[in-house]
């Protein structure tokens, strides 16, 4: 392949990564202020009432909206960023990872909170930005290549400190949601591994 065309493909690649980052960025921003606008100022509910709920059966549709879903902008800006930076990190191996791995740890992260949560209703993307962190930090063990070994440590070094956010320090945080959340980040990263021989 010519440079220009090795160029046209990394552009693209890069446009994709960001077409997918961004619309689930928007998505969350957009479901946020229509919250803010629309459904707080009027109503006792707001669409928060969608987030997990343990051991409800309507609670298990926070499964699938949970990560969609913010307390406030504050909370909203505080995942948006490492949900863009990790992602994206997931999405430099291959675009068909951050798909898997944004199910697997959506799901263990949910299912974990809906069956051993504490009552109330939990909300936010942090348990996924848990999963993302739990697979680019085990990637590099399960792998053992250079490349994953590397970013693993450099993960490991910009946001390890994350990793208090598993226990129950704070009192309204879901700490449920990403201690499950960082598990089915491990889970991903064995499944999805690539052995170097």
């Amino acid at each position: 392949m010519s440079n220009s065309g090795e160029g046209k493909a990394i552009a693209q690649e890069f446009q994709t990564h960001l077409v997918i980052l961004g619309g689930l960025v928007a998505l969350m921003w957009g479901v946020e202020i229509a919250d803010q606008l629309f459904f707080r100022p009027f109503l006792q509910s707001t669409v928060d009432i969608y987030g997990i709920i343990p051991r409800t059966a309507i609670g298990l549709r926070g499964i699938l909206f949970a990560p969609f879903l913010h307390a406030s902008f504050a909370h909203l800006i505080g995942n948006t960023v490492p949900f863009i930076i990790l992602g994206w990190l997931i999405l430099l191996r291959e675009t068909s990872d951050f798909f898997w791995v944004s199910l697997i740890c959506g799901l263990v992260s949910g299912g974990g909170t809906w069956l051993f949560g504490s009552p109330g209703v939990h909300i936010g993307a942090s348990g996924v930005i848990f999963g993302y962190l739990g697979f680019l930090l085990l990637r590099g063990y399960f792998e053992r290549s250079a490349i994953a070994i590397a970013v693993s440590l450099g993960v490991g070094t910009l946001y390890g400190s994350l990793l208090w956010g598993v226990l129950p320090m704070q009192y309204g945080i879901s700490w449920e949601g990403h201690l499950f959340g960082f598990l089915g980040g491990v889970v991903a990263a064995r499944l999805l591994a690539r052995k170097r021989i």
